[in-house]
């Protein structure tokens, strides 16, 4: 083979460099989106509870509340968002509600401490440490699809029903709302002349489910009794927990393998593209005339229909074959109809009609044996038909007289 260089050879050959210029700048920015991605994964995931947790009264996503607090404050309501105990306990005076969700941050004594001069609180949160700590009740088991407040306090008359994802067993001398004597979604204590509410307040009370039922109702009815509403964030930095607070790093949340087998992986991962991408090289166009052969394709269904053993699709293909054949052998259209052939070729036959419907349109055969049987009958009838049709062409032939002989000169 002989290869003759030509004007594009030479254009390919100038623009080959700055095609590996383009395509290494190509594989860079993936590698740089990569990092950037995995970054501001890892940043994320470690992300510290403390930054805008449930029912935070700044936070504007589904699990935040401050819709709850938009509406204290349209209706007059002072709200005091403190993220400091010590801020929180300062700002509260006698016309006030302390709102909080459960303080896992505090200690038992800091905790205390905080509620101390409140006569009025609110836990919109609750774990099985902190009821113990308030005396307020426990947890009860089921659940109840729509509650109405079903108790003596005045506040809950219009809040209509709600529907709580936990309930709560009172302890002696504390009111349950929204439920029944034995378990109710609100505890009111009003012990000590002073009034402590606990309630799971974590959908009820948060951005995607304020508007539903009963929800808000119930938020002004527990946070808009007073003048002003302290509302205290737990968190982190203002743990009174001796010891270190979390870091917001993923080495601190996961073992120690974890981040090297994770660089190992992108490092990996990053080397297995650049391989596989610069294997093959650039694409090259190339005009290849390419013919195959129809008996090729031919043979090749064949092998695979035989590979597969599968008759009656080897029957289907040989019965339309021979319709196709008898019909252009008896002035039919190509597409005729199995109705129509069988028809037409007994008629050629000299034969009864329907003799060859079942031949033609059958049902297909169960093993190779009748496979082969139904070839031979097939090709009997294609040779059956082009025999009487050149016979029949023959006898219609026209005859041709002889000429008497003239006598010849002598």
């Amino acid at each position: 083979m002989t290869v003759h260089a030509t004007a594009d050879d030479a254009v390919s050959a100038t623009e080959m460099p700055r095609r590996r210029l383009r395509s290494a700048l190509g594989w860079g920015a993936i590698v740089l989106l990569v990092l950037v991605v995995a970054a501001v994964s890892i940043g994320v995931s470690a992300t510290s509870p403390a930054a805008g947790g449930t029912l935070d009264p700044e936070g504007r996503d589904d699990t935040g509340a401050l819709a709850v607090a938009e509406i204290l404050r349209d209706r007059g309501v002072e709200v005091t968002v403190s993220r400091s105990r010590i801020d929180a306990r300062a700002a509260i005076d006698d016309d006030t509600t302390l709102v909080m969700t459960n303080p896992f941050t505090l200690t038992d004594d800091g905790l205390a401490d905080l509620i101390r001069p409140a006569s009025r609180i609110v836990v919109l949160s609750t774990g099985t440490h902190l009821l113990d700590q308030l005396d307020i009740g426990e947890n009860a088991s089921g659940s109840t699809t729509s509650a109405a407040a079903d108790c003596p306090v005045p506040e809950f008359a219009e809040v209509g029903t709600i529907r709580p994802d936990r309930m709560f067993s009172p302890a002696d001398g504390v009111t349950a709302c929204f439920g029944d004597a034995d378990a109710g979604a609100v505890l009111v204590d009003d012990r000590d002349d002073r009034r402590r509410v606990v309630v799971e307040a974590t959908k009820l009370f948060s951005n995607a489910y304020l508007a539903e039922n009963g929800n808000a109702a119930l938020a002004l009815a527990l946070l808009g009794q007073t003048e002003r509403v302290v509302w205290y964030v737990p968190s982190f930095d203002d743990s009174d927990i001796e010891g270190q607070a979390p870091q917001d790093a993923l080495g601190s949340l996961t073992p120690a393998w974890v981040t090297p087998a994770i660089l190992l992986l992108l490092a990996a991962g990053i080397a297995a593209a650049i391989w596989r991408g610069q294997r093959f090289g650039p694409l090259v166009a190339e005009t290849l005339p390419v013919t195959v052969r129809a008996s090729e394709t031919m043979h090749g269904r064949a092998r695979l229909t035989a590979r597969a053993a599968d008759a009656p699709h080897a029957a289907s293909a040989l019965r339309d074959g021979a319709r196709r054949r008898l019909a252009r052998r008896l002035g039919l259209a190509v597409h005729a109809a199995v109705d129509e052939v069988a028809d037409a070729a007994s008629d050629r036959l000299r034969i009864p009609r329907g003799t060859l419907q079942s031949l033609l349109d059958g049902p297909p055969p169960a093993d190779d044996r009748e496979l082969i049987e139904l070839a031979r009958r097939l090709d009997e009838l294609e040779d059956a038909v082009d025999s009487e049709t050149t016979r029949s062409a023959r006898s219609t032939r026209p005859s041709t007289a002889q000429k008497p002989r003239e006598p010849r000169d002598r």
